[in-house]
């Protein structure tokens, strides 16, 4: 039997099984973690501390409380949710190999440090927060 002669007699039924999942894309499965956006963010860091340790470095990040809290490649602290605008996982972190960027490792989303989406990967923002120095202690909050 020849793969067109096959193919046909599966029918339609046999070819939407097939091919349904594939234009679903991005699905959220049962695998997959997903938490609510923040909010209501508004807590300090004491960068004379472990934590200021982690972001001694431009390019260095942390993560707290569904936060991610970076030292920017030009050394402004820079604080973004972790969790995703895509599909809500908390997966997003700051990949300072690609310029200085928040990436999600779920679906490949990327944002720029403002939270526009720079992929095609979605269209929504990132949420990003605000950080306030102020000696050791830094402020990230909405």
């Amino acid at each position: 039997m020849e793969r067109k002669e096959f193919l046909r007699t599966l029918g339609a039924g046999a070819a939407f099984a097939v091919v349904f999942p594939c234009v679903q894309g991005c699905t959220k499965g049962p695998d997959l973690q997903t938490e609510p956006i923040p909010t209501g963010v508004d807590f300090t860091i004491d960068l004379s501390g472990p934590d200021g340790d982690a972001l001694a470095n431009n390019g260095d990040f942390i993560v707290r409380d569904f936060v991610v809290i970076a030292r920017n490649l030009s050394g402004v602290f820079v604080a973004a949710s972790r969790v995703c605008s895509h599909q809500q996982t908390p997966e997003v972190s700051f990949v300072a190999s690609q310029g200085g960027i928040f990436q999600c490792s779920t679906h490949g989303s990327q944002f720029a440090q403002d939270g526009t989406p720079i992929n095609n990967i979605t269209t929504n923002p990132l949420k990003i927060f605000q950080t306030e120095l102020n000696g050791d202690l830094l402020r990230i909050f909405e």
